[in-house]
């Protein structure tokens, strides 16, 4: 009998370890599965989807594959009335490429720059003909007024009528002003833009190099020269003074300021001093005319719910945001003129379908409610998830966090993650706890300057004081050649926004299975957790955040 008891105690000790070891959550991941992951993007970014482009018969048969997949998994629709899809309605422009920006001194004509391969524009109020004839050029620097940063790079100039020409990103010569090397929201090209309408200027133009923008120039002609789109009902965009909007190459820009006697190096280099004086470019003119027609169209949002098994908790909501359209049709390169958005971001949209089918078997396990939020229409600007935002299907107060995918390691396993939003709130100690567990470790974004936190669809969300993370693959590849990751950059360069984004030979889903785990694990603490997810002291979001809950 003695030699039985201890049995029973070991027995139950056993049961005990076990039980403290491993939850539901632990169990339900090892039913993502490589395969799992695979079938969604393979579908998806197959050319019958041709692009998932925004407004195209891609993204309805997008939609339509993406509220089958939720059906199929059990999962509720998102809408209050129990369907699945949110319309987004939008005005879509289509810039006509036959033209030119001429640039005119003493009356002669000096320069003239071609429509994609020099320059891109396209209108800025909605019109379907604009013209600017003889407008005065003036250099403006980084083009910012940050009063809390004692900046101000107009110093008072009156720019209205004239066209603005702009250095991309912010000031990041000093680590004691806008963050040092980190890009704020004061460095993106949309923040340029609402400027020059804000001073009423006529154009604007910004300098594109690619370690500014962080990408290089076919990114900027082949995004921009597709059809563009606006939510409707955006006053700004409909009723604006500036003319146009664009961007110019770094050649043309050279040319552009020696023309003008200056040299364009040094102007972009005095830019980084807050006493930059705005700088008129001589006697240069510019004249430009574009062509638009428009169209409405509703992009749209698919939303599939979980509900939480607590009754105390389920009206608060975990929220998971992928982007599950992609630049469409574009223009043939090697006779191949579909970019078919197999990473960006077919890789995300199946890791949330994955995550999806999983929390819906462990539904009684989850105090809080999750939604799936598969938006459309990023590529066109954050538009889906703007539009959410604005409208969202449940209080923002009520959601205690976002966790946005938008692209994944497709390329191996590996001992690092990266975080964007590291250290901004608890989510990402969430991340943090998680990774040690697998003993990985969890590393800040490896560039700040090009403002990724503010490029993705948790973006919106967050200035709405949802806490929110957006994580993206590490670069410490196991069981890889040294050179691994230099093979990885390569790719990730050459196919990013081009037809080249498919699944390749170099594609090793080890790694996405190992990072949609751990984003599956960190949803189910999140759910669980004893509070809602916060910001730290500081954080520009943290006010958004006390008023979203009513403090």
């Amino acid at each position: 009998m003695k030699n039985l008891a201890v049995l029973i105690t070991l027995v139950l000790l056993t049961a005990a370890c076990q039980t403290e070891t491993e939850s539901p959550v632990d169990e339900t991941s090892t039913n993502i599965t490589e395969q799992s992951l695979m079938g969604p993007i393979e579908t998806m970014s197959s050319d019958e989807f041709e692009g998932r482009g925004t407004g195209s018969p891609g993204q309805e048969k997008t939609v339509d594959y993406l509220v089958a997949q939720f059906k199929e998994y059990g999962l509720q629709g998102g809408m209050d009335d129990g369907s699945y899809v949110l319309d987004v309605p939008l005005t879509g422009q289509k810039t006509n490429p036959e033209s030119t920006v001429k640039i005119i001194q003493n009356g002669q004509q000096i320069h003239s720059f071609d429509y994609k391969s020099d320059f891109m524009a396209w209108p800025a109020n909605m019109s379907e003909n604009i013209d600017v004839n003889g407008a005065d050029l003036v250099y403006v620097g980084h083009g910012i007024q940050a009063p809390e940063e004692n900046w101000d790079d107009f110093k008072g100039m009156d720019v209205k009528g004239k066209i603005l020409v702009v250095k991309n990103n912010d000031p990041s010569s000093s680590e004691d002003l806008f963050k040092g090397n980190t890009r704020l929201y004061y460095g993106r090209y949309d923040y340029k833009y609402e400027k020059a309408r804000e001073l009423g200027a006529a154009g604007v133009l910004i300098i594109h190099t690619t370690p500014s923008a962080g990408y290089g120039w076919n990114v900027v002609s082949n995004s921009w020269s597709s059809e563009q789109f606006y939510l409707k009902g955006d006053d700004e965009a409909e009723n604006g003074s500036t003319k146009f909007n664009g961007w110019l190459t770094k050649e043309a820009s050279q040319m552009l300021f020696e023309s003008a006697g200056l040299d364009l190096q040094t102007q972009m280099d005095a830019a980084g001093d807050q006493n930059f004086e705005p700088v008129p470019m001589g006697r240069l003119k510019l004249s430009l005319s574009l062509q638009a027609g428009y169209r409405s169209i509703d992009a749209k949002n698919v939303l599939g719910m979980v509900e939480g098994s607590n009754a105390e908790l389920n009206d608060e909501y975990l929220v998971y945001t992928a982007h599950y359209d992609h630049l469409g049709i574009t223009s043939p390169v090697e006779s191949d003129s579909i970019n078919n958005g197999a990473l960006d971001n077919a890789a995300g949209v199946s890791a949330v379908l994955n995550m999806a089918k999983q929390f819906k078997q462990i539904q009684s396990q989850i105090d809080r409610s999750v939604l799936f939020l598969l938006v459309g229409a990023e590529e066109k600007g954050l538009l889906g998830s703007k539009y959410w935002a604005a409208n969202p299907t449940v209080p923002p107060g009520k959601v205690t966090a976002n966790i946005n995918i938008d692209g994944m390691n497709v390329y191996g396993k590996t001992d690092d993650m990266v975080l964007i939003g590291y250290g901004r709130n608890s989510v990402s100690d969430v991340f943090e706890n998680l990774a040690k567990e697998q003993g990985r470790t969890v590393k800040p974004d490896p560039h700040p300057d090009r403002g990724y936190f503010y490029r993705s669809d948790h973006f919106p969300l967050a200035k709405k004081g949802i806490p929110a993370i957006f994580p993206n693959a590490g670069s410490e590849f196991v069981d890889k050649p040294a050179d691994y990751k230099a093979t990885v950059d390569s790719l990730e360069t050459a196919n990013y926004h081009t037809v080249n984004d498919e699944i390749n030979e170099y594609w090793d889903p080890a790694g996405m299975l190992q990072d949609t785990r751990l984003f599956f694990k960190a949803g189910y603490r999140i759910l669980n957790a004893d509070s809602l997810q916060t910001w730290r002291e500081g954080d520009e979001f943290k006010q958004a955040r006390q008023e979203s809950l009513g403090k």
